[in-house]
């Protein structure tokens, strides 16, 4: 089962960044907007109380309106949060990419550095091959404590160079798992 990328719908998303400051803005007016209407009726109740005026008729008009208000200004907190929600994600998602990216790179450099030294190898049991071949060959006199010395060093030099070829291979499969 393959598994859901979110990164194209934040992606999508990124135009509305810009929206931010706006929106702040907006928050501010409409809550300033709520506190002066809530003095308004606040200065009617008191002016009907202290004078017989008929501004009682106003109230079941302005009554609803800092509820509206109320709502509109939890409305667009919402959407603010969802805005900075998307920003701080898309921030995660970018230092991920970034970390992968160097994770990727240092694999690489791990594996150059490993190819080198199974090279290097190759070529020193190559000529230590070729060095116990012109021995046998000219049958030149070989001093007989060299020689328990000179006869493992190919098998291990065979069986070092396995060793990093499995660690190269294991490295590949790494790579491969992170790249997919």
């Amino acid at each position: 089962m393959r598994k859901h990328n979110p990164m194209p719908l934040l992606l999508s998303l990124l135009p509305l960044q810009p929206l931010l400051p706006l929106l702040l803005l907006l928050l501010l007016l409409l809550l300033l907007l709520l506190l002066l209407l809530q003095l308004l009726l606040l200065i009617i109740i008191i002016l009907e109380l202290l004078l017989p005026l008929p501004l009682l008729q106003l109230l079941p008009l302005l009554l609803p309106l800092p509820l509206l208000l109320l709502l509109l200004l939890l409305l667009l907190l919402l959407l603010l949060l969802l805005l900075l929600l998307l920003r701080l994600l898309l921030l995660i998602m970018m230092m991920m990419i970034i970390l992968l990216l160097l994770l990727l790179l240092l694999l690489l450099l791990l594996l150059l550095l490993l190819l080198l030294l199974l090279l290097l190898l190759l070529l020193l049991l190559l000529l230590l091959l070729l060095l116990l071949l012109i021995i046998i060959i000219l049958e030149l006199p070989l001093p007989l404590l060299l020689l328990p010395l000179l006869l493992p060093l190919p098998l291990l030099l065979l069986l070092l160079l396995l060793l990093l070829l499995l660690l190269l291979l294991l490295l590949l499969l790494l790579l491969l798992l992170l790249l997919l």
